[in-house]
């Protein structure tokens, strides 16, 4: 049998562990990537490479890359205040100040290149259209287009072994995501989805309010700890 290999963006979230969870499952050898790209906190990053350990990766890759020239981002500027988040029902209205100029465009060329270098058949990447903070850079039209470009941009492409991006989780809710992680066994209780890196998660912030209200949807526990937990979510309990 020829070993298919893929590139996982693994950034130590929920919906990368889970994404990678299932290229596993497809029978994938899993080469992770994770970057450093200058946030406020290395808790991520952590998670990152207890989820890698986790899954057998054949090799987990921590990329160095300061995204604070490009300013701009609470996630990376530790000038600027993370928010909370004002209700779930506002998460995605607007873009918020966590939006990182350019992630994901940035994050997937380092993939396709490493996966021309690897020789690997896909990249897996955790994106979602459904319940996220309304970052333009994970919306189907974003993954069409960046697939296009990367069927013409290496050699690899050009001698007809294209490298696939899969996005196993962009139509999925946060119930949804939840669910199929507990079905390809992925390790979420590994994964970190605050946007604050303090030792419990700060249940205020949207990717906690996000993650919160998946697993009480769901009905599966989250192993996380909060700070704090929102009204709606200890009322349901």
């Amino acid at each position: 049998m020829v070993e298919k290999r893929a590139i996982c963006l693994l950034s130590g979230g929920l919906d990368s562990c889970v994404s990678a969870a299932i290229a596993k499952k497809q029978d994938y050898s899993l080469y992770a990537l994770t970057f450093e790209y200058g946030q406020q906190h290395q808790r991520e990053v952590q998670s990152a490479q207890q989820i890698a350990e986790s899954l057998q990766v054949q090799e987990h890759i921590v990329f160095p890359l300061d995204l604070k020239q490009f300013q701009g981002s609470s996630l990376v500027d530790d000038t600027q205040e993370i928010p909370d988040a004002s209700s779930l029902d506002r998460i995605g209205v607007t873009i918020p100040s966590t939006y990182v100029p350019a992630r994901n465009t940035i994050f997937l060329s380092i993939a396709l290149a490493l996966a021309e270098v690897k020789e690997a058949d896909a990249i897996f990447i955790g994106v979602n259209e459904v319940d996220y903070s309304g970052y333009p850079d994970c919306r189907p039209e974003y993954i069409k287009a960046f697939q296009a470009m990367a069927d013409l941009a290496t050699k690899k492409a050009v001698e007809g072994k294209k490298t696939l991006i899969e996005t196993p989780l962009l139509h999925l809710s946060k119930k949804e995501i939840i669910k199929k992680g507990v079905e390809v066994n992925a390790p979420y209780y590994f994964s970190w989805s605050c946007y604050r890196g303090e030792e419990q998660a700060c249940g205020q912030c949207e990717s906690c309010l996000l993650r919160l209200k998946g697993f009480q949807d769901a009905g599966v526990a989250d192993p996380l700890i909060y700070q704090s937990y929102p009204d709606w979510y200890t009322q349901n309990k």
